[in-house]
């Protein structure tokens, strides 16, 4: 039989965490965000959950390519906008909707011969500093491009730095709407975290959640999924294949990082690095078994880890574990809790899943 391990796919729970994003985005439109294989859930997996999207927002042609593929006829707007003058005529000829950021692509547009103008997203630095033009140059820029018989529509955004955090984004709104004023065109300001926490001072066009759709909560430890009425979009389960008997003394696994103060019994479970969890979780990392809490111990081995069966005494081989997500009894393991335990964040987790993992899709009326 196959390796007891599978990533499982919550349709419903996607399209739930997308009501919620268009809820907390009041009259705006919402861009459902599937870069990096939709946060490493699948973009052919989750598309019947986000039908209900206004448009798709993503990173590049392959991604474009496929969603137009599954028969998607709505906006398909490249986050990251073209990256050599050939990717215009697959835009010209998928419909895609696409960002500038920078002159590079303004001087690729005019150089570029097509019948249908092109729907453009004119991003700002607003203090990011990544992609965009500054401030100061954003209104040459828009010139330029309203110049251009290439160029029908111009849109307008910016990212923000610190949504999730104390800072907020009062300092970048007010660049980007004072180097904006007066310009025509929608605007699209929002990821996930503004529109969680900033919707009233985030009034735009269009908003662009990411990470909330799938589960996880922008702001974590803020706030956690459950705050912001979330539901995990994945849930990856492996079983016990083995329980050891420990005595005080007695220690586990590589390093000896772990060792018994009492009698406990452990159990050794089919997952590791390999699968995608991250090796940097350490003794004390949360874990579900049969649906209650219990913790990781010792060190993530290549293809298993070790967990403490001290508050499931019933548990035994065969027991499920729940690394992160829905038990089968309901109990909830958010990512962002095993993300935290390994020092990163639960974006990171979704996207690593390894190709060996094998996936289920929870149809959408299985809830």
């Amino acid at each position: 039989m196959p390796r007891p391990i599978l990533a499982t796919i919550h349709l419903a729970a996607l399209r739930h965490n997308l009501d919620r994003a268009r809820r907390a985005a009041l009259d705006a439109r919402v861009w459902a965000v599937v870069k990096a294989n939709a946060y490493g859930h699948g973009i052919e997996r989750v598309f019947d959950a986000f039908r209900g999207a206004d448009g798709i927002a993503l990173l590049d042609l392959a991604e474009a390519e496929r969603v137009r593929a599954l028969g998607w006829r709505g906006p398909v707007l490249l986050l990251e906008g073209v990256f050599e003058p050939r990717d215009l005529e697959l835009c010209s000829r998928l419909g895609l909707w696409h960002t500038v950021h920078c002159d590079e692509q303004i001087d690729m547009l005019a150089a570029h011969k097509t019948q249908v103008p092109h729907r453009v997203f004119l991003k700002m630095n607003s203090g990011m500093n990544r992609l965009g033009f500054a401030p100061e140059r954003f209104r040459a820029a828009w010139t330029r491009l309203d110049a251009l018989p290439q160029v029908d529509e111009i849109s307008l955004m910016t990212h923000f730095s610190d949504a999730d955090g104390a800072r907020g984004i009062a300092h970048q709104v007010e660049v980007f709407e004072r180097a904006s004023r007066d310009l025509p065109g929608e605007r699209s300001i929002a990821n996930s975290a503004a529109t969680l926490r900033h919707a009233a001072t985030t009034r735009a066009d269009w908003v662009r959640p990411g990470i909330l759709l799938y589960g996880s909560a922008p702001d974590f430890p803020e706030h956690d999924a459950a705050h912001w009425q979330l539901q995990p979009g994945m849930t990856l389960a492996a079983k016990v294949i083995g329980v050891q008997q420990l005595q005080p003394g007695d220690t586990v696994g590589y390093g000896s990082r772990f060792m018994a103060e009492q009698p406990m019994r452990i159990g050794v479970v089919a997952v590791g690095y390999a699968d995608g969890y991250p090796r940097h979780c350490t003794t004390g990392t949360p874990v579900l078994v049969d649906g209650v809490r219990t913790r990781m111990v010792g060190r993530v081995s290549m293809d298993m880890i070790t967990v403490d069966l001290g508050p499931v005494p019933e548990a035994g081989f065969g027991s499920e574990v729940t690394l992160w997500g829905r038990a089968a009894n309901g109990a909830v393991l958010p990512i962002d809790e095993v993300a935290e335990a390994a020092g990163t964040v639960g974006y990171e987790l979704m996207c690593a899943v390894a190709p060996r993992v094998p996936v289920a899709v929870e149809p959408l009326d299985a809830q």
